[in-house]
């Protein structure tokens, strides 16, 4: 079974699974477009492109969470139940005290973000905090501490930057196949590698929407355990899913690109419709309250 531990490793491996996986492609999108366009030139700015990426994901992606979702950093004074409720669940658990901050909305919803403890954020919506009493906000807040404990945040914050950039590469590969002429077309080889080069960049994106889905879903149930485990009251955090998730409107800030990241989707009754229902990143919140009270 797994353990805050063991997920913890788990995810460090994932990262670099995620990240390698990212390299290959955008390396093999760019060799094959470079074959099409006779043009070299194109495979060394994917390989630059590459690292280049990897890197600023692993260091710059929790601030582009934050910059994405609106979250705003909040001082003690301004929000003290939810600052001492951080910093008691964090202490409690031998962990450094997170950056706290609060996005303006009034859809119920949080989440948490940083590349390993020590860099750990945070975040709740202002919806959130006029919703839910204390020992509820406390589950919450547990969930979130779970998630940078055992490191989810740092597959997460590292997926929305590398899936976003996948999907603007192939997006550029298929309107340049489109619009523009390459070397060669007639050439059997040619026209073999631009198949391959469109196909790769078709399924690149899938690939990496079906890899954040999986780790998505699994990792809330631990989070959700691991809680409950924190505060020593599980009903606290079923009481708050329950309160979230019957908000039906969408927070201002939903896009897919971090809709993985919170607690529970910010699509709100939309979660349920067209593509938002096929991508679902979260599990269903019946059977999140269900493990949580044994039922």
């Amino acid at each position: 079974m797994a353990t805050l531990y063991s997920q913890a490793d788990a995810n460090v491996r994932k990262t670099w699974f995620l990240m390698a996986t990212f390299f290959i492609a955008v390396i093999g999108i760019g060799w094959a477009l470079s074959y099409a366009m006779g043009n070299p030139g194109i495979l060394y700015i994917a390989v630059f492109i590459s690292i280049a990426m990897n890197v600023g994901s692993y260091w710059y992606s929790d601030k582009l969470a934050l910059a994405s979702t609106g979250a705003k950093p909040v001082a003690k004074e301004a929000a003290p139940d939810l600052y001492n409720i951080v910093e008691n669940l964090a202490i409690s658990e031998g962990m450094p005290m997170p950056k706290v901050y609060v996005i303006e909305d009034a859809a119920p919803n949080a989440f948490a973000t940083g590349r390993d403890p020590k860099h750990g954020v945070v975040a709740v919506t202002t919806g959130l905090l006029a919703m839910l009493d204390r020992a509820e906000l406390e589950g919450v807040v547990a969930h979130e501490l779970s998630h940078i404990k055992n490191r989810d945040t740092l597959v997460m914050t590292v997926v929305i930057v590398l899936l976003g950039f996948v999907t603007l590469l192939s997006d550029f590969f298929l309107r340049s196949m489109m619009f523009g002429g390459g070397q060669d077309r007639d050439n059997r080889l040619g026209m073999i590698m631009v198949v391959a080069g469109i196909a790769l960049a078709i399924l690149s994106p899938f690939v990496a929407q079906l890899i954040q889905l999986a780790i998505s879903r699994k990792r809330e149930f631990l989070a959700d355990a691991s809680g409950a485990l924190m505060t020593r009251y599980p009903e606290g955090l079923a009481s708050a899913l329950q309160k979230i998730s019957a908000y039906s409107q969408p927070m201002r800030t939903a896009n897919d690109a971090t809709a993985h990241l919170f607690i529970s989707s910010p699509f709100g009754a939309q979660s349920f419709k067209g593509l938002h229902k096929l991508f679902m990143t979260h599990p269903p919140t019946e059977e999140r309250i269900r493990a949580l009270l044994g039922k």
